[in-house]
């Protein structure tokens, strides 16, 4: 697990002067400068745009540009030419979906031309950071950090469309965003989706694994026909796409806690491993191992999510409770 908490730590701080502080990150760097963005047409006013990192969700239109995540701030330029492909028009607002640095390490790069939003939550993390034995990141500078922040939901009336972003709470993080464009019939789901791979559920972050899945099946629940969905990792997906990971995180999470209850030490559960028919999920970012050490620490430290009332992502009339960053700069 050293190793990838290791790894974790470069995704959650990578700066753009990276370069400069040893090997690994060298080595890092050099190879995000042989990033190339792709741009994918999903449906309506809405495009995504694949990189390294978290994908880009973007809304183009007379109004200008509103992108959701900015990935690593060593391909704002990358993705700068790419918005200029899209529409010659201002990005107007950046939207971030959580905290981690592969969708917020451009927001500083962002923040001159654009109006940084993001949970109340996403905005204390970077300000704050974190420490643990197994890594350190830094506090983001002021001119990442969000300057409109909210509770439970805001609202964006922009190129024709209701764009919706909604807290969806104690999921992959605290602070998680799960995104709702009305005319163009697209979500954009952030790290609450990993499309056909084992999620990061960052428990030290206010994560869990029982949230996350009934979050994802609230998603599931409510979303209209037809609607194409934006993960956090992965292509472009349907509803089928999202129900199938859904079962995949179910079936394997009952698995494990089944074998804690019959008395099974993480090693044990770690060494018995898990059906063949999930073997391919265990082969992105989070390995097997990594997702049955996630779900035992995840029950073990809560017995599972505080999660309250579900949030209301479609329902017209959605109670807006915004709320300014003032009460929080105080304190």
């Amino acid at each position: 697990m050293r190793k990838f908490f290791a790894l974790l730590a470069l995704l959650a701080v990578l700066p753009a002067q990276a370069a400069a502080h040893g090997h690994g990150h060298r080595s890092l760097q050099d190879n995000l400068a042989r990033v190339e963005i792709k741009t994918h047409k999903v449906a309506g006013n809405v495009y995504m745009l694949e990189g390294a990192g978290g994908n880009i969700g973007v809304v183009a239109g007379p109004d200008g540009l509103l992108i959701v995540d900015d990935q690593f701030a060593p391909l704002a330029e990358k993705i700068r030419a790419a918005l200029r492909q899209l529409n010659p028009g201002r990005l107007r607002f950046v939207l971030n979906t959580h905290w981690h640095g592969d969708h917020t390490g451009s927001n500083a790069a962002f923040s001159s031309e654009a109006a940084l939003v993001a949970h109340v939550n996403v905005r204390k993390r970077l300000a704050a950071g974190f420490k643990s034995p197994q890594y350190t990141v830094e506090p983001a500078p002021a001119a990442a950090l969000p300057v409109i922040t909210f509770d439970t939901a805001v609202y964006f009336h922009f190129n024709g469309e209701e764009i919706r972003a909604i807290h969806f709470p104690t999921g992959h993080t605290d602070g998680d965003s799960v995104i709702f464009f009305t005319g163009s019939n697209v979500i954009h789901m952030g790290d609450h989706f990993f499309a056909g791979r084992f999620p990061f559920v960052d428990l030290s972050s206010g994560g869990n694994v029982e949230g996350l899945l009934k979050n994802v099946g609230e998603v599931i629940a409510q979303a209209p026909a037809g609607v194409k969905i934006i993960p956090g990792h992965g292509p472009v997906s349907t509803v089928e796409d999202l129900r199938t990971y859904h079962a995949a995180l179910r079936e394997t999470s009952d698995l494990v806690r089944q074998r804690m209850q019959q008395g099974r030490t993480l090693e044990q559960i770690k060494a018995e491993g898990l059906p063949e028919k999930w073997r391919e999920w265990g082969t992105g970012f989070i390995k097997t191992e990594q997702w049955i050490e996630t779900v035992y620490r995840s029950y073990s430290q809560s017995g599972g999510a505080k999660t309250g009332a579900a949030p209301r992502l479609f329902e017209r009339g959605f109670p807006f409770d915004g709320r300014s960053t003032l009460p929080f700069l105080a304190g």
